[in-house]
């Protein structure tokens, strides 16, 4: 990253002391770019295991019990806790064409309002994918297959996803309404 700050969301270029709201969506941005990257790396595992199945299946005729359920995990855990690092960098799906002709002042109040409803689905992901995951954990829930893994990692990357995203959607917020600087403040 340059120091410049062009290509962090969340670094500010006037020189001044960062105030406490600066710093905890910089934070915030740290988590979620440490998360993005590190999960991201872990499609090169899967990519192995996926390599190291074929491989096993085709030519030795040994096909692992734990190559499908691997790959579908890693990739699902991949999947969620890099979610938070695509809001960072504003990848995720939105209809454009509507929102960029609408005045900088409307596009704040309908991020606003469209804040409530992501921040009631976040804690609902929280919440019950946290209890979901607690119970797995307490029951020492498995798959039920030969290579029989526990679920719980699986389902507590649900609860864990739900965070990073809501921590990352206020951290926005808090910059696009233009509380801190540094980011796309209107």
């Amino acid at each position: 990253m340059s120091e410049s700050g062009a290509d962090n969301p969340g670094s500010a270029s006037n020189g001044l002391p960062k105030g406490s709201l600066e710093r905890f969506c910089d934070l915030i941005d740290r988590i979620n770019e440490w998360a993005g990257l590190f999960w991201g790396f872990t499609i090169v595992a899967v990519t192995a295991a996926v390599i190291y199945e074929v491989v096993a299946r085709t030519v030795f005729g040994a096909p692992t019990s734990w190559g499908n359920e691997t790959t579908i995990y890693l990739s699902a855990m991949a999947y969620l806790l890099a979610g938070g690092y695509a809001l960072l960098y504003r990848r995720h799906v939105r209809i454009d064409v509507l929102y960029e002709a609408l005045r900088p002042s409307t596009r704040a109040r309908l991020d606003a309002f469209t804040f409530v409803f992501f921040v009631a689905y976040m804690l609902t992901l929280i919440c019950v994918g946290g209890a979901d995951a607690w119970n797995s954990l307490q029951i020492g829930e498995t798959t039920s297959t030969p290579w029989n893994p526990v679920v719980w990692p699986v389902k507590a990357a649900i609860p864990a996803a739900g965070l990073l995203l809501l921590l990352q959607g206020v951290a926005n917020l808090i910059r696009d309404m233009g509380w801190a600087p540094g980011g796309t403040a209107r």
